[in-house]
């Protein structure tokens, strides 16, 4: 969990994803498209991304599927649900603003 939280708080937009996920696939477009200053972590990547997949599930209270994940300003977003229902209120790009601001200072 600490690995999860450190990264998370390391970089204004992360994204914890897998390399055949299509719902990652499309969260990572959406970012990009928006113009988010992102960092896109690979669980099938890396070496302890079981155990950071364990720490995801946990933080997201067991929901499934644990990826894609996103992190805004240190902050757990969610899943695809929650950033898209943020995105289609208006408030995910002012958010991802935000975080690019605080991450300047």
């Amino acid at each position: 969990m600490e690995k999860v939280m450190t990264l998370a708080s390391t970089y204004p937009v992360l994204i914890f994803s897998t390399t055949t996920c299509c719902m990652c696939h499309v969260m990572k477009r959406l970012f990009i498209e928006l113009g988010a200053n992102l960092t896109i972590h690979e669980l099938d990547e890396n070496p302890n991304g079981k155990e950071m997949e364990t720490a995801l599930v946990k933080l997201l209270a067991g929901r499934s599927p644990p990826v894609p994940v996103v992190f805004i300003g240190g902050h757990l977003v969610g899943t695809m649900d929650e950033v898209m229902t943020l995105h289609l209120r208006g408030s995910l790009v002012p958010m991802i603003k935000d975080a690019a601001e605080l991450s300047r200072n």
